[in-house]
């Protein structure tokens, strides 16, 4: 009977160390894989990045409707930001800022281009894409009815 012990437990051992190589084996195919690498932070925009004069449009939120285009002159620093329209001979001053890879913008009051006999405030901000100034902006109409705000989505072309 002794002899019987022996063997028998000498198989239990193997089968005991063949388990814990497949357990090992199954908790690393079940381990999750490692986290891919954080995509890397935008470039910050510097407002110097884009002085210049710039063709802009503005159209309605689905992008599929231009509202109005106007000239916006940008420059170097917070100071000489404005909005000209085709048809006014003075144009909006701006104030801006640039925020990580966007440029705050803020105007107004002013008559509004789209709403005759109304003045509208406007903020939103802009980045660059594909080479072109783009982004989204809300106007404030001073009216008392529903339809006193509105998103506009701005684009812009860097002009010679």
């Amino acid at each position: 009977m002794r002899w019987t012990i022996l063997p028998v437990c000498a198989v239990a051992l193997v089968a005991c160390a063949k388990s814990e190589k497949a357990a090992d084996t199954q908790q690393a195919a079940a381990a999750p894989a490692a986290a891919p690498a954080p995509a890397p932070a935008p470039a910050k925009l510097q407002l110097a990045d884009v002085a210049g004069k710039w063709s802009m449009k503005t159209m309605n939120e689905a992008g599929d409707s231009t509202l109005l285009t106007y000239e916006m002159t940008a420059t170097a620093d917070t100071s000489g930001w404005s909005f000209k329209f085709p048809d006014r001979k003075t144009p909006v001053p701006v104030h801006v800022m640039a925020d990580g890879d966007s440029i705050i913008l803020k105007a107004g009051p002013y008559p509004s281009a789209l709403r005759k006999g109304v003045t509208v405030t406007v903020d939103g901000s802009s980045h660059m894409k594909d080479g072109k100034l783009v982004g989204m902006t809300t106007a404030h109409y001073s009216v008392k009815t529903a339809d006193s705000v509105r998103k506009i989505k701005t684009e812009g072309t860097r002009m010679p």
